[in-house]
């Protein structure tokens, strides 16, 4: 197969790529006025310079009982593909606000090959440490010093939690890692939520060998996608694809708070998501796993059922102590 055009890009000679599938925005509510919506959504810069922003999703109506918990959350893509307002991401986000309930702060990181990683992780934490500072401001006096009014009246700080799928999933696991360097006061990430993480390895994995024609994420392909995002000159046992080659010599592992890990047996990357499971157990971390038999790359963007029984876990996850 040709792995460039079933990604539907077209490299050059600069080093960017072309993609032949341009990324549509979904409006927000705030951009486009809905007839009785149960969630509200509305775009919030990041970082100007770097043309990063966070789009924030809250409940409609206040919640009578208390505020509810912040995730953070960060989009799949392969670090190369799509945005915070790409409609299957969208539309999860709206799905998760609604049901959980929470508020939901899904974050527009720059895409590789443009920025390779770290620029992704940059961005993530930054993205966290705003949130930090949404919650510093709301205690140090509210909307006068700058915090935003839908944080203010509806985001419980003491309960936040990192989530990603696919890239995001592996951002998640960074993102939380440099989060242990940080004083996040008031701010408190008590989980995070690991959906099919995008990791690598030069070593093929059963699962990978298996699923290489996978229509998904065809080996091909993969190999494609982690060239564009890696740093120049990496192969694909770097840390960013392969945490488990440097696993042993990161100390703060052990001290990440507990992960909900989840995986399907028809992804070429699972054994990869299993083995980093076992990974955390074996330091210490608080894990929660879950490997179906079923499903397959990102099925929850393409199965109503599969995509409530992910929300069901994550229910539980941030309910649980």
């Amino acid at each position: 197969m040709d792995p460039y055009k079933f990604l539907k890009i077209s490299p050059n000679p600069d080093g960017t790529i072309t993609r032949l599938t341009p990324t549509i925005l979904v409006p927000t509510t705030e951009q486009q006025e809905q007839e009785n919506p149960t969630v509200l959504s509305k775009d919030v810069t990041l970082n100007n310079a770097k043309r990063t922003f966070v789009r924030i999703y809250r409940p409609a109506s206040a919640i009578t009982s208390s505020k509810v918990p912040v995730i953070i959350y960060f989009h799949g893509g392969g670090f190369v593909f799509y945005s915070a307002g790409t409609v299957f991401f969208h539309e999860s986000c709206n799905r998760m606000c609604a049901a959980i309930p929470a508020v939901i702060v899904s974050v527009d990181y720059r895409l590789a090959p443009e920025h390779r990683l770290p620029a992704a992780y940059d961005d993530a934490i930054e993205a966290i440490l705003w949130v930090r500072d949404q919650a510093l401001s709301c205690v140090n006096g509210g909307e006068g010093n700058g915090s935003d009014p839908w944080l203010k009246e509806f985001a419980d700080f003491g309960r936040c939690f990192l989530m990603g799928s696919s890239s995001g999933g592996n951002i998640t696991y960074r993102a939380g890692l440099r989060a242990l360097d940080y004083d996040l006061s008031p701010m408190k990430i008590e989980g995070l939520v690991i959906n099919q993480a995008y990791f690598g390895g030069e070593e093929r994995t059963d699962s990978e060998l298996r699923l290489v024609d996978d229509k998904i994420v065809p080996l091909p392909a993969n190999d494609v996608m982690w060239s564009l995002a890696l740093p120049i000159g990496a192969d694909r046992n770097h840390g960013f694809c392969n945490p488990m080659v440097e696993s042993s010599r990161i100390e703060n592992i052990g001290r990440l708070p507990r992960c909900l890990v989840n995986g399907y047996g028809g992804d070429p990357l699972v054994d990869r998501q299993k083995e980093f499971a076992k990974m955390l157990e074996s330091r210490g971390v608080h894990v929660v796993s879950f490997f179906d038999e079923g499903g397959f790359h990102a099925v929850e963007l393409f199965e109503p059922q599969k995509a409530q029984a992910l929300l069901d876990k994550i229910i539980q996850f941030i309910g649980s102590n």
